[in-house]
């Protein structure tokens, strides 16, 4: 049956899905007013069920959120619930009350309301203490990974072949051969998780029929009906079709959403295929109704998506639905975030038509992955080209092996910019004679320090997270959880290569390169004045006059500048000493550079900086120079910049750049932009992230946003309305745009 036909065509539902999408923003920003991550599609429950809290998210950031007022879960006496008994058995308790929704302008059936985790008072378990990390956590300003959630990706493939009743069915089985204590809980945890999933599917399907009752348009009618039955059937069997596919992955990745944020979805393109093609061949699916249902699934949550890419002996594995996918982002233009990979063997066509949907639609989709450069430095690890390019994009920045690799990708950053006043402070009070290369050997002293400390983080981490948080959903889909009776979080899984970032790299470099100028060439202040300026915050007749002097000299991204090879040199250092830890055979450290939402809070930890930079402003953006780093802000500099700082061991260290749309697609702006791309991912660049932006624009959206609800920008490795984020993050992405203008 078609889902389509009459008067109300697709183009007119997702105009009415997008308004009330944008409805849904309203409520959000008049609630909660700010949310400085993910578009996770969330609408809130109605105002007599919800009550507003502050919580921590499943990155670890501090939010303002939502939960259901008629939920009562079961606690401890500190507030939390711990282990996969008692998370499972509480997040069944709140999926059996979280309210169903339907759309009938939709083709998919189901919405997230609120979020788990802020239901938790104390997060990680008191009974597994890490207080003697904390006081290096503090000295050095470390985002930790103890308790860190999610940030990696399950394999879909998995629930897709077998559905809810099959991994029950799955449970079951491996049940009778684990019978350790640990796994039995573990066992119990899951099938409660599955329980309320299936529970709340149900409800879907009712609520679906209520309204099909009550429907007066034979048209809405149909697909009230036609959603309800495919919801009964996905709440135990698993799908045949492409429509039962996309309703599938939605309620498994709102549950996920709902459990602990994880918002990565994989290779789409690659998933969903047999079911196109099958649906195709049969007649009873056209491009028209794949993208519409692809479409309802982006309105529903902004998950990271792939597309394109090479399969297991270097083919390009881009297809049909790769196309159609940025046809349902083009149609949509709301936030979400596609992955385009692009390589030296890979579809350049998918290449252009992502940077013409860039130019037309300016919602800072799809971003651009260098495959050939991320695939060649994940083996640097001592995998193989297999597994390598098997890796997705699923998050802001970095890939993962479906259902195979635990990563804690994004949720531990070490700030340069605090090893730095570390450093500093010692080299200034230790009594001994200052120079530059005393600053940079306590740096580098420092520096192993931090990164000692997050590696003892993540062993404690390992030992105990499954006795904390365990990662139920994406336990389910993963290769080694139900089988060993282990949870991923703890060694069910065949690879742990932990994610380290780094952050703030342009604030140390032009800080090392101007007191190597201003101090040690010129000779114009000592390192005893630049501390008192520092302390200042550069406040004061001399503190102001000497700031033009240190903050005039050349930084990062020019181009053969002392700033430059301070750079490249704090990358290589943070490179070998994360590496240094690595274990054979068991646990691999992968060094990255990105800050993620963390550079403006990570600034405000921050002091007075050498460069300049005033105490509490943000952090550079992570492997960006420094706004202002040469006049003509020119792109190709700032790509050489950022090439030569990668990390170079798979994980990214993204370009983040805004071009003004003066140069228009039909005016050869395409295949400037897709040069720019190739010749970044020829030097060895990793990750783009672009937006199309006018400058007088987004001026204008930052005083009003109000009168500007509809714009949406690539905040960093994730995209947003502009209109929901804090002034804080507003300014953050103005910043950028009036700074970085492209002629």
């Amino acid at each position: 049956m078609k889902l389509t036909n009459g008067a109300k065509r697709y183009r007119d539902r997702i105009d009415a899905l997008t308004a009330r999408k944008l409805e849904a923003t309203a409520d959000k920003r008049k609630t909660i007013k700010y949310i400085d991550s993910d578009d996770s599609g969330m609408i809130l429950p109605p105002e007599r069920l919800r009550k507003v809290v502050e919580a921590i998210s499943g990155s670890g950031m501090p939010i303002t959120d939502v939960t259901l007022n008629d939920v009562e879960l079961e606690t401890r006496s500190n507030g939390g619930f711990y282990g996969p008994k008692e998370v499972g058995s509480n997040f069944r308790l709140l999926m059996r009350r979280h309210p169903a929704h339907v759309d009938a302008d939709s083709a998919l059936t189901g919405a997230i309301m609120t979020n788990f985790l802020s239901y938790r008072k104390e997060s990680w378990n008191p009974d597994y203490p890490y207080d003697e990390l904390k006081p290096l956590h503090e000295k050095y300003k470390l985002v930790p990974p103890i308790g860190a959630a999610q940030h990696f990706c399950q394999d879909l493939s998995i629930g897709l072949e077998l559905g809810w009743k099959g991994l029950e069915e799955k449970i079951g089985f491996y049940q009778k051969l684990n019978i350790s204590a640990e796994s039995a809980e573990l066992y119990e945890g899951l099938l409660a998780v599955i329980d309320g999933i299936e529970d709340w599917i149900l409800r879907n399907a009712e609520l679906a029929k209520s309204m099909a009752h009550e429907e007066p348009d034979p048209l809405l009618k149909g697909n009230l009906l036609s959603m309800a039955s495919i919801s009964e059937k996905v709440s135990k069997e698993p799908p045949e079709t492409f429509h039962e596919a996309c309703q599938w992955i939605l309620y498994y990745q709102m549950a996920a959403r709902i459990y602990n944020g994880s918002g990565s979805l994989g290779r789409l393109d690659l998933l969903l295929a047999p079911f196109y093609h099958r649906d195709s061949a049969m007649g009873i699916l056209t491009d028209e109704d794949a993208v519409f249902l692809l479409a309802c699934l982006l309105l529903r949550d902004a998950s990271y998506i792939q597309i394109g890419g090479y399969g297991p002996n270097g083919e390009d594995t881009s297809n049909r639905l790769s196309y159609l996918i940025l046809e349902a982002v083009h149609e949509t233009k709301i936030p979400s975030n596609i992955g385009l990979a692009v390589g030296k063997g890979l579809n350049r066509d998918l290449l252009k038509q992502g940077v013409l949907y860039q130019f037309q639609d300016k919602t800072g989709n799809p971003r651009f992955i260098g495959m050939d450069s991320v695939i060649e430095g994940f083996m640097r690890n001592g995998y193989d080209y297999q597994l390598a390019s098997s890796r997705t994009n699923s998050g802001c920045h970095w890939l993962s092996i479906p259902g195979r690799e635990y990563s804690l990708n994004d949720c531990t950053k070490v700030n340069f910019g605090a090893v730095f006043e570390a450093a500093f402070e010692e080299m200034t009070s230790d009594g001994l004679a200052p120079s530059l290369e005393r600053l940079w050997g306590l740096f580098c002293k420092h520096l192993e320090s931090a990164i000692f400390a997050l590696v003892r983080g993540f062993h404690h981490h390992f030992q105990f997270m499954r006795f904390s948080m365990p990662e139920l959903i994406i336990d389910l889909l993963c290769h080694g959880p139900i089988e060993k009776g282990l949870d991923a979080s703890g060694g069910g899984v065949e690879f742990y290569n932990f994610c380290i970032d780094g952050a703030a790299i342009a604030v140390v470099a032009d800080s090392f390169a101007t007191i190597k100028k201003v101090i040690e060439e010129d000779k114009r202040y000592t390192f005893a004045d630049l501390s008192d300026f520092l302390k200042a915050n550069w406040e004061g007749p001399d503190a102001a006059k000497a700031r033009h002097f240190f903050a005039g000299c050349p930084k990062f991204g020019i181009g053969g500048s002392d700033a430059d090879y301070f750079a490249a040199e704090i990358s290589k250092a943070f490179t070998e000493k994360v590496k240094s830890f690595d274990e054979l055979g068991h646990i691999k450290f992968i060094p990255g550079l990105f800050s993620w939402a963390n550079t403006i809070p990570m600034g405000k930890d921050l002091g007075a900086s050498p460069n300049g930079r005033l105490a509490g402003q943000p952090i550079s953006h992570g492997a960006n120079p420094n706004p202002g780093f040469r006049q003509d802000g020119a792109a190709t500099a700032m790509s050489s910049a950022i090439a030569s700082v990668q990390s170079g061991y798979g994980n990214t260290a993204p370009m983040q750049i805004e071009i003004e749309p003066s140069i228009s697609a039909e005016e050869g702006g395409v295949e400037i932009i897709m040069a720019l791309i190739e010749d970044h991912f020829e030097k060895g660049g990793t990750l783009i992230n672009l937006n199309v932006l006018d400058a007088e624009k987004i001026r204008k959206a930052n005083e009003s946003p109000e009168l500007y609800p509809d714009l949406v920008v690539r905040v960093t490795g994730f995209s947003a309305y502009f209109s929901i984020l804090s002034p804080d993050f507003r300014k953050l992405v103005v910043d950028r745009v009036l700074d970085r203008q492209m002629a």
